[in-house]
């Protein structure tokens, strides 16, 4: 076995082929397309509520999964659901940003919020909440399983080590102090009739 050996072997788990090429350490980590959708526009399919979880009404939710990580561990998902009431309980970390309609959102401290057309909101896997939907609603949801810790620390040791290698950002991206966006603190607290 040759000096290279045990190298060569450690990039082949990520598609590189030479230890020599930093940028091979890239090669295969992107092994899907970049994707383009519309969400506001693309067709569902029905995606029942658990029953169980219904408390008033007879919301139908539809869904299409519009991209998956080459990972797994990330989806983003175009979601919809007519009138009604249920509790949601979150498995998975969610990020979702509303395209069209409204709902009424309680979460666990009883605090009413509404959601319409350009609103996000992130609800951390393990959190429950209570939605009102009074008509219809539309959304984008980015969905990603959690991470153990532990892990997270390794993904991150290892980003860096190929942004240091290669001078390509493989994790987050620092954004310059022009760029970063302004964050509202305040909520619209509303009570849901």
């Amino acid at each position: 076995m040759s000096a290279r050996g045990p190298e060569r072997r450690v990039y082949a788990l990520f598609g590189a082929t030479t230890f020599n090429d930093p940028l091979a350490l890239l090669e295969g980590a992107v092994p899907k397309p970049v994707v383009f959708a519309f969400p506001a526009d693309v067709e569902l399919s029905d995606a029942p509520i658990a029953p169980h979880w219904i408390t008033e009404g007879t919301p139908r939710a539809r869904s299409a999964k519009l991209a998956v990580a080459a990972d797994g561990t990330s989806t983003v998902m175009a979601w919809s659901c007519t009138a009604g009431r249920f509790t949601w309980n979150y498995v998975i970390d969610e990020a979702l940003h509303v395209i069209s309609g409204e709902a009424f959102v309680t979460d666990e401290k009883g605090e009413v919020r509404r959601l319409g057309p350009g609103d996000m909101v992130y609800f951390p896997a393990g959190s429950r909440s209570n939605w009102y939907i009074p008509h219809e609603i539309r959304k984008i949801a980015f969905c990603r399983h959690a991470m153990p810790r532990p892990l997270g620390i390794v993904l991150r040791t290892w980003n860096k080590l190929v942004d240091l290698m290669t001078g390509f950002s493989a994790g987050e991206a620092a954004l310059e102090p022009a760029q970063q966006p302004e964050m509202r603190t305040e909520s619209r607290r509303v009570t849901a009739t």
